[in-house]
């Protein structure tokens, strides 16, 4: 089987979720639907709330705060791996336009040193 890191408890039950799920948002008065897997959806609603923010609230935050050409649903997944990387290392709290200025980063080719 595949390799989990010791103390891991995700199963392969989580792939269950695997399927996107359309929701709708409202972003500055403006309805968008969202399709996002449920487990994004609910860490999402999670990080919204232990942020005081409403998932309308914090989508708005996102899409504003977005560059380039990802979809609001590529953004939010983004958003959410990088808040949840700050729980694993709370030193690393990056804002909504570093985070976005690191997706630029990792898009600009790098020349060899």
């Amino acid at each position: 089987g595949a390799h989990r890191p010791r103390g891991c408890s995700i199963s392969t039950n989580a792939m269950s979720d695997a399927r996107p799920k359309k929701r709708s948002l409202t972003l500055q008065g403006h309805r968008t639907s969202v399709s996002l897997e449920e487990p994004f959806w609910r860490a999402f609603l999670k990080i919204a709330q232990s942020e005081g923010k409403t998932i309308n609230g914090l989508a708005t935050e996102i899409d504003d705060a977005r560059l380039g050409s990802s979809g609001l649903a590529t953004a939010i997944r983004l958003y959410v791996l990088a808040w949840l990387q700050t729980q694993i290392d709370p030193t690393q709290l990056p804002s909504t336009s570093e985070r976005n200025r690191y997706d630029d980063e990792l898009d600009t080719p790098r020349s060899p040193d």
